[in-house]
């Protein structure tokens, strides 16, 4: 086999044509640069504090703060600038498949378990986080008022692992100004309207309230108990909360998906989405792309969607009665759905299983929201992706790296338009196709 070295890179690249196309072989080991060094000790000692931390070995005070998040977030930013830093702008998916945390090897799945570990100790353990709670105290004294609890801990943790993997996207696809700006916009509304604004609403004991979610990914908004804790906040804030989520749910929500699809919420402004983007950005390759899992992706989403507006309907319906239809009944259905949907299908695996499955598991087959959004996306929007089948050479970069499991290479093809109910407009089937045969666009 034609090797060629390259000095610079320190990797094998392969003549494929005088190899008649042959299966490469493994690349060289790449060396780990000195800047890479510091990133990975930073990294180290970061995780490990926040891991003595829970241990009971280190206490919590600024210094412990400033130590752990200080070198996590350090190695965060250190990492990805060494390694596309000097590079030149444009697509970086080199060693994608080679790596066995990006391609379900034992690191991958090592991943896999800390990650759904993480999720089942937080839902149902979180006694156990106890010391980790702890070092996180100072930053929530001054936002709240008050200490730490293990809500606190989660949504300082996902915001810091959505703004340092957000940096990380925007300097690997920082060619591509749409891409810049879509993870810029998640980051913004993830760390201020889904973190910093809800505590400080709390610290001058408003409701906490979440800007950014509505029904029916945020059930209790539209749910009678939590409507009528919103509305019944003195000072009139909780009144335009209950009903900014009424006109985001029935008004805002169709009027923008008209103009932009279902894009303009799941990937730009969804926290969930804001996580899969950034720190699932790695993953986004091991999304299946079979027939069998779009039919099982399309029975589960809808299913999901028609529980939670039968159950709210009733619920409105139980409480005209006041209690007459279920009782106490009702109660108990917010908490199964609270376990099975909310924690167990949207964190656990949700989350849990980015580095097995891709980073859209629970956008693709539960998210509610993502369902309304895309029956309006195909039924009532003017977005699309347009495509010239002219130009397709087939080589599968737009299917292999849809986070959403579509096959977009079969609709370029045949030069058919991407209107699938799935899509999210991230734009990565266009980013990465080589000819420019794909453009988000909208219809004529």
């Amino acid at each position: 086999m034609n090797q060629i070295r390259n000095p610079l890179l320190q990797e094998t690249l392969f003549d494929e044509e005088a190899d008649d196309f042959a299966a490469p072989v493994s690349p060289l080991p790449r060396r780990v640069t000195p800047l890479e060094g510091i990133a990975y000790l930073l990294l180290v000692l970061g995780s490990g504090g926040f891991l003595a931390s829970i241990l009971g070995w280190i206490g919590g005070g600024w210094g412990s703060f400033l130590f752990v998040f200080g070198s996590l977030t350090a190695g965060g930013v250190l990492l990805p600038w060494a390694r596309y830093g000097n590079t030149s702008p444009g697509v970086k998916n080199d060693r994608t498949f080679f790596r066995g945390i990006s391609t379900r090897g034992i690191t991958g799945w090592a991943a896999g378990v800390l990650l759904t570990g993480f999720y089942v100790v937080l839902y149902w353990r979180s006694d156990l986080l106890e010391g980790g709670i702890r070092l996180v105290d100072p930053l929530a004294l001054v936002l709240t008022g008050e200490e730490a609890g293990k809500w606190f801990l989660y949504g300082f943790l996902y915001s810091l692992a959505v703004l340092l993997f957000g940096f990380r996207m925007i300097l690997r696809w920082r060619g591509n100004p749409y891409q810049i700006l879509r993870t810029f916009s998640v980051i913004f509304f993830q760390l201020g309207l889904a973190f910093l604004l809800p505590h400080l609403l709390a610290l001058f004991e408003q409701p906490e309230f979440y800007f950014t979610y509505f029904w029916p990914l945020k059930t209790e908004y539209l749910w009678p108990s939590g409507f009528r804790w919103l509305a019944s906040h003195p000072g009139g804030l909780g009144v335009f909360m209950a009903f900014w989520g009424l006109a985001m749910t029935f008004l805002a929500t169709p009027v923008l998906t008209y103009f932009f699809g279902k894009r303009w919420y799941c990937s730009w402004v969804c926290g969930c989405g804001g996580l899969a983007e950034t720190m699932g950005d790695p993953w986004r390759h091991l999304s299946n792309k079979s027939d069998a899992v779009w039919r099982i992706e399309r029975i589960s989403i809808y299913t999901i969607l028609a529980v939670v507006t039968a159950g709210t309907a009733v619920l409105w319906i139980n409480s005209a009665m006041e209690g007459g239809l279920l009782g106490t009944l009702s109660q108990g259905f917010a908490e199964w759905y609270g376990f099975l949907i909310g924690s167990l299908f949207a964190g656990v695996i949700g989350v849990g299983f980015y580095p097995l499955m891709g980073p859209r598991v629970w956008c693709r087959f539960g998210c509610p929201m993502a369902a309304i959004l895309g029956l309006l996306q195909v039924k009532a929007s003017r977005f699309r992706i347009e495509t010239n089948g002219g130009q397709c050479m087939s080589c599968g970069n737009c299917s292999t790296y849809c986070e959403m499991g579509i096959d977009v290479r079969s609709y370029a093809q045949k030069g058919d338009p991407i209107l699938r109910a799935s899509c999210v407009g991230c734009g990565l089937c266009s980013s990465v196709c080589p000819r420019g045969v794909l453009r988000l666009g909208g219809r004529k």
